[in-house]
């Protein structure tokens, strides 16, 4: 499949062929980094394809403010879905994924280490329906909004030196 076809609906959604089990995230993804490479890979690696939900721009600027996302969401997708580990990727408007994860409804359902298995919003779909639910634990020093402040901070040293 190539990246193009890799962003998708819900419904276009194939269950992976081999019987493997479909694997279902979240997030804004707004500047990806080695954290985010490495926590998909491990996603993926729980079964047999990764679908990614992927905030919208306006849902982004819900969540983290004005200012973000620093890529729009076509960005944010494209660069995604050019992902080896990614299979889907599946933009959503909503402050939260459940209406996507009802719709797709995924075996295995992941968010990072900063989530608590209690604290992730589809939980009791995935989970009512046999699946398992897991918080994968983060790579340290890595995250968007350490990678924006440097980045801030870089050019508040330049302008001022």
């Amino acid at each position: 499949m190539n990246t193009a076809q890799k962003i998708t609906t819900a419904e276009q959604i194939k269950r992976p062929a081999d019987g493997g089990k479909l694997v279902f995230t979240n997030g804004c993804f707004d500047i990806i980094h080695p954290g985010h490479a490495d926590y998909l890979e491990r996603a993926r690696s729980m079964g047999g394809s990764l679908v990614v939900g992927l905030n919208s721009d306006a849902s982004v600027r819900r969540l983290k403010g004005p200012l973000r996302p620093v890529n729009d969401q076509a960005s944010r997708a494209r660069v995604l879905a050019a992902l080896q580990c990614v299979d889907y990727v599946v933009i959503f408007d909503e402050d939260t994924p459940l209406e996507l994860i009802q719709k797709v409804r995924p075996d295995v359902l992941v968010k990072g280490g900063d989530w608590s298995v209690e604290r992730i919003v589809g939980r009791d779909v995935v989970e009512g329906a046999g699946g398992t639910v897991s918080s994968i634990p983060l790579l340290a020093g890595h995250s968007t909004t350490a990678t924006v402040d440097r980045i801030v901070d870089m050019h508040r040293r330049q302008d001022n030196g």
